[in-house]
């Protein structure tokens, strides 16, 4: 996700909504709804910029929704001294679509340790139940050089 320090990663929504104006979530729509060291839920409106050229939801948004739910989880478990993390392997199983309503996802690790974090995340559609997509996300955590 980003190489930068995190200035506060006190697990509050409003901190995470907050830097997710400076990019891609923000464009996305992406909210966290919940942010805590053992549990992060967000919510993605569906809204007609999302969907592929086939008309349904493009998988690269579930992608985003579900790796930014886990990137902040691992934000609010970063080990003293770190200053951030990156991404460094990301699985997803499509198990369904939506074309409109709401994405919600839910992410919890599997594995927090001081180099690298294993994050869970499953994405479903709020207004039918249905499950969307799996997520296994592993996070290489940062420290400073030197």
């Amino acid at each position: 996700m980003s190489t930068a320090p995190f200035q506060d990663a006190t697990p509050r929504p409003d901190y995470f909504n907050r830097i997710s104006q400076r990019g891609l979530p923000a464009h996305l729509g992406l909210k966290v709804l919940q942010v805590s060291t053992q549990e992060v839920r967000m919510e993605m409106p569906l809204q007609p910029a999302l969907m592929a050229p086939n008309g349904f939801l493009h998988a690269g948004a579930l992608v985003t929704l579900a790796d930014t739910a886990a990137g902040y989880g691992c934000v609010a478990n970063l080990p003293e001294g770190a200053r951030g993390f990156t991404t460094i392997e990301l699985k997803s199983n499509h198990l369904g679509t939506a074309t409109e309503g709401h994405a919600d996802c839910v992410a919890r690790p599997a594995h927090v340790g001081r180099t690298t974090q294993v994050w869970d995340a499953e994405v479903t559609h709020r207004e039918s139940g249905r499950t969307l997509a799996l997520f296994r996300c592993t996070q290489m955590v940062l420290y400073p050089k030197g």
